[in-house]
């Protein structure tokens, strides 16, 4: 879709609702959750008013559904996931809580790319939970039969809406379970195990490769996917710092032309260009973010780049290109976000 034209879906889901380009961050104090219009090639706009019903507490992450129409919040006070309807006048009225909440602190949250499904990573078993999905929450649907192993920090379904992907915080680090209105039989797991706990996972845009970021070197892997693992891919040959410690998000461009991964010490973001594999890095950004950078995100036609982080502007910008990488960084929001920013989402339709 071309950037910056009002967006009146047409969808049942979404008839007659108009989407604005716009990017969400969630943070860790009141209102902890921001949301601002987005242009490219000029950047933020005037903060979007505050939701009327705010979360509870600390927004750890945020998602759009695939149509843009509504926005969900994982958060670490009770009943730790909030979704509210979106359109280009702002945040509708709080969708009621799901009658059976995640069991503890949201961590991660998705939509499946079909709309049908919404997913919370959390901190207490069975540290997955997903629930149907339809102008509210539906009845959860029943935990996976093979438990995860310890909490989860990451979800993500694969674009056709058949694997659910999970990274969490004991071996293996990351589970995958076929996925159709419900979980399946757990995949086996990678013959190569990501180094420690996973904080971050995604598909590709054509669902044929899954990459992960966590604790310790190399922080970032890729495996080619279809139907179960395939053999990790080779290690990116421009390594990440060894001062870092964490990667905490990753990216794919929507062409699937290039990587993204953030991570906990200066440049605190590295891009590197992919085609069946790591390829060159991309040189860092003229302006660095200001430092932890803990989520990373594309706009949907691939033209920008967004990161969140730990110091103000807690939200940092740039033009993005595969040919030539970062550009000039945009300016910061007039508004910031109130504090340390953990979750950044671009709304998919904008």
């Amino acid at each position: 879709m071309e950037p910056n034209t009002l967006k009146t879906l047409q969808g049942a889901a979404g008839a007659g609702v108009s989407i604005d380009p716009c990017v969400a961050i969630a943070h860790h104090t009141s209102p902890y959750i921001s949301v601002y219009p987005w242009t490219s090639g000029t950047g933020f706009g005037t903060k979007y008013a505050d939701p009327s019903t705010l979360p509870a507490g600390i927004g750890n992450a945020v998602a759009f559904s695939p149509d843009g129409t509504n926005i969900a919040i994982a958060d670490v006070s009770s009943p730790f996931i909030y979704v509210y309807p979106w359109s280009s006048d702002g945040f509708g009225t709080k969708y009621a809580d799901p009658s059976t909440t995640p069991a503890g602190t949201g961590y991660g949250v998705a939509f499946s790319p079909d709309g049908a499904d919404i997913a919370v990573a959390h901190g207490t078993a069975p540290k997955i939970t997903a629930y149907p999905w339809s102008s509210g929450f539906g009845t959860k649907y029943a935990d996976p039969s093979s438990a995860l192993a310890g909490t989860a920090w990451a979800v993500a379904f694969s674009p056709d809406s058949a694997n659910i992907a999970v990274g969490h915080y004991t071996s293996p680090f990351v589970t995958v379970y076929p996925w159709s209105s419900g979980f399946g039989t757990k995949y086996a797991n990678p013959s190569t195990l990501p180094s420690q706990f996973c904080g971050g996972v995604t598909f590709s845009p054509d669902g044929a490769n899954l990459l992960v970021g966590f604790l310790f070197s190399p922080f970032v892997a890729a495996y080619p996917w279809s139907s179960g693992f395939g053999t990790k891919y080779a290690d990116p040959s421009t390594a990440i710092t060894a001062s870092a410690t964490y990667t905490y998000g990753v990216a794919w461009s929507p062409d699937g032309a290039a990587v993204a991964v953030a991570y906990d010490y200066t440049p605190w973001i590295s891009v590197y260009s992919w085609s069946s594999g790591f390829g060159t890095k991309y040189a860092d950004p003229s302006t660095l973010p200001g430092s932890i950078v803990n989520e990373v995100a594309f706009s949907p036609d691939g033209t920008d780049l967004a990161v969140v982080h730990d110091s103000s502007p807690y939200v940092t910008a740039y033009p993005w290109s595969s040919g030539s990488g970062f550009g000039t960084k945009y300016a910061d929001p007039s508004t910031l976000p109130s504090n340390y920013a953990y979750g950044i989402a671009f709304n998919p339709v904008s």
